[in-house]
């Protein structure tokens, strides 16, 4: 997409986006010719034709379609359905998203754009649920490929006794994060529990099969002869053995907990997914090389079809 604005060739400033999108109509007109390409689409029944603009107390950006007699906007259906925050604010979230390396907490954000803590947070879970990309989730990873699983929380020895969950010490009471890392930059990571039945058949069903996996040396990640298995022995201090290393993935570990300490402090187990779907997003689609506006105009493509309401993410 081109556009008219004054900036560098690869990002544009906080300050010239909330130029660009000045208030929430201009932000709507934007998502509509991002969505629609010019013609308005009923949501609910995908006709085309026949679609009638309307106005609501006195606001613009209803339509109603005369196939299904709904009411819409560009919102429906979407990460942005039945929010009463402005789109323009909507859209500089996204992009401090987009471009946060490790995120913002909702404190910050509800700072940034005048909102309270709680909507702000409300409307980070929903950017994380977009973020996961059902298309890329449905790609096997070929080629050569690191797993690793990293564990995340506090020791059970520093915990308020009403926390405790008499697990031991070293990894109990932890949450469980695999991770895979094609050497060609693609990553995934899931939130599993500690077992390693779950972690073979989690790789199964994510690395292709004849590819070459790089772990450590645990015990998990043995018996899979449908894989040429290398390994490195990290209690032994070795961490390269020819192409056998897992660096790649340790990087997205790094990462991980710079956000998980730095930012957020802790991820609640029932939420943890959805912080995982961001970093990975950002890891996945963060190419610098890639204009921030192509970065964005992306993501609104991902925010279709998956609206998350409050009752269902507190539930």
């Amino acid at each position: 997409m081109c556009y008219n604005l004054s900036m560098c060739k690869l990002t544009i400033s906080a300050y010239q986006l909330m130029q660009s999108f000045p208030d929430g109509d201009t932000a709507r007109v934007y998502l509509e010719q991002l969505c629609w390409q010019g013609t308005p689409t009923c949501p609910f029944c995908k006709a085309s034709e026949r679609q009638y603009k309307e106005k609501r107390d006195g606001k613009d950006g209803y339509y109603r379609c005369n196939t299904c007699n709904k009411v819409y906007t560009v919102r429906t259906g979407t990460i942005f359905e039945r929010s009463h925050v402005p789109l323009n604010k909507w859209l500089f979230a996204i992009y401090l998203i987009v471009t946060a390396r490790k995120g913002i907490s909702s404190m910050q954000l509800s700072k940034e754009i005048g909102v309270t803590q709680t909507t702000a947070w409300f409307m980070l879970q929903r950017i994380r649920e977009a973020c996961m990309d059902d298309n890329l989730n449905n790609e096997f990873l070929f080629g050569t490929i690191e797993a690793d699983e990293v564990y995340l929380g506090g020791k059970e020895k520093n915990k308020h006794t009403s926390k405790k969950q008499d697990v031991g010490g070293g990894t109990g009471g932890k949450a469980v994060v695999l991770g895979m890392r094609s050497r060609n930059g693609q990553v995934r990571a899931t939130s599993i529990p500690n077992n390693g039945k779950v972690i073979r058949d989690v790789i199964r069903e994510t690395v292709c099969i004849n590819s070459v996996l790089c772990t450590d040396e645990h015990p998990s990640y043995v018996g899979m002869p449908e894989y040429m298995h290398k390994s490195v022995n990290h209690s032994a201090k070795q961490f390269v053995d020819g192409m056998a290393y897992t660096n790649g993935i340790e990087s997205v570990w790094a990462v991980l907990k710079r956000a998980f300490y730095g930012v957020y402090h802790a991820f609640s187990r029932k939420h943890l997914q959805r912080y995982l779907n961001e970093v990975v997003f950002r890891l996945n689609s963060g190419n610098v090389k890639i204009h921030t506006l192509d970065r964005i105009d992306a993501f609104l493509g991902m925010c279709l079809g998956k609206r998350l309401t409050y009752a269902t993410l507190v539930a």
